[in-house]
């Protein structure tokens, strides 16, 4: 009877230790979940600052994937509801306003060009009237047409692995190992009860 008494007190101690084990490790998955997600829109946010001050976007953009791509629960987005969610719109305004700009600067100087044309060519007209199409006609057929910038080069998304060898993930393992440990050892220790309390 003793013996049984020992044996039961034994399973209720390795009952408390693992269980306490895989409190712990469950513990540090969770802070390393979070630590991961908070990271990932830390980064996140310092991209979109750069985009928006015309900064190095190419360097926080790699620093942004290279951490999504090796830490789990880094998914970047499920909160704006923005698809894709990185979108570097302040890269891509000023693409577009530099297009702009260039193509209306070649075609101001297209406009004097043609001015100097259609009075040679439209020399007669009630002040010039007749020539107000011909300069008109002259820009569209010699001017610059703005490039269309694709707004999908700068569009992201970037998926994070399921596992990852990091604080959260290895935590999980041994929190599930130590998990599967603490169900055995509970069963176990029913099983001892029930043999002493006989």
């Amino acid at each position: 009877m003793n013996k049984h008494k020992h044996l039961e007190k034994r399973a209720l101690i390795r009952l408390m230790v693992f269980g306490s084990i895989t409190l712990v490790f469950a513990t540090l998955s969770i802070i390393g979940l979070t630590a991961n997600s908070n990271e990932a829109k830390h980064r996140y946010d310092n991209l979109i600052a750069v985009d928006q001050a015309g900064g190095d976007v190419e360097t926080a953009l790699n620093e942004l994937r290279s951490y999504i791509y090796s830490h789990m629960n880094t998914q970047i987005g499920s909160d704006t509801g923005i698809k894709p969610p990185i979108q570097l719109q302040g890269t891509y305004q000023r693409l577009v306003e530099a297009e702009k700009a260039r193509v209306a600067k070649s075609n101001e100087a297209l406009y004097a060009q043609a001015q100097e044309y259609c009075e040679r060519t439209q020399a007669s007209g009630f002040s010039g009237s007749n020539r107000l199409s011909c300069i008109e006609k002259y820009v569209d057929e010699n001017g610059l047409v703005e490039n269309v910038i694709e707004d999908d080069f700068y569009k992201f998304d970037f998926v994070p692995p399921r596992w990852s060898p990091d604080l959260a993930g290895i935590s999980i393992v041994l929190a599930a190992i130590f998990g599967i440990i603490f169900i055995a050892d509970l069963i176990i220790y029913f099983r001892t009860r029930s043999i002493v309390n006989k």
